[in-house]
């Protein structure tokens, strides 16, 4: 299987986070995030199916994205890919190609920088099997 990951088994995976991070939240008002506040404080349809699928399904996504990049990337490689993509932000306002002042347009770059990270937490095992020929296995008890 980890002969045939390529750049487009990647991008599936970015595409995938992307979808995830956007419709859990974004800022311009039409995520989950702004359904549930208007559903707990507000007039929405808190007590619906399609809601709960909703939850259910983001619940799934995030926990499937979330446990595989700690299990591959650890700790200090999050901690790491997130400082990574920090400074990046950092260098964009250095440049003077980001302004501070406009917090939507800074949300949408955090957002996609977090998606490429849960993106990179997916693909690493593979990456570093190209990169260093290992192989990362989990530990499995047979009974």
């Amino acid at each position: 299987m980890a002969q045939r990951f390529n750049f487009q088994s990647f991008l599936l995976r970015f595409l995938f986070a992307l979808l995830l991070v956007f419709v859990s939240y974004n800022p311009s008002g039409y995520s989950y995030y702004h359904w549930a506040q208007d559903a707990f404080f507000g007039q929405g349809t808190f007590k619906t199916p399609p809601f709960a699928m909703t939850t259910v399904l983001l619940l799934i996504g995030w926990t499937i994205y979330l446990r595989a990049t700690f299990r591959s990337l650890g700790g200090l490689g999050l901690l790491l890919a997130l400082a990574f993509f920090a400074i990046i932000i950092w260098w964009l306002i250095d440049l003077g190609l980001l302004g501070i002042n406009d917090f939507s347009i800074l949300s949408y770059i955090a957002l996609f920088l977090i998606a490429a990270v849960l993106a990179v937490g997916m693909s690493w095992s593979h990456i570093r099997r190209r990169i260093s020929g290992q192989i990362d296995t989990d530990d499995v008890d047979e009974d």
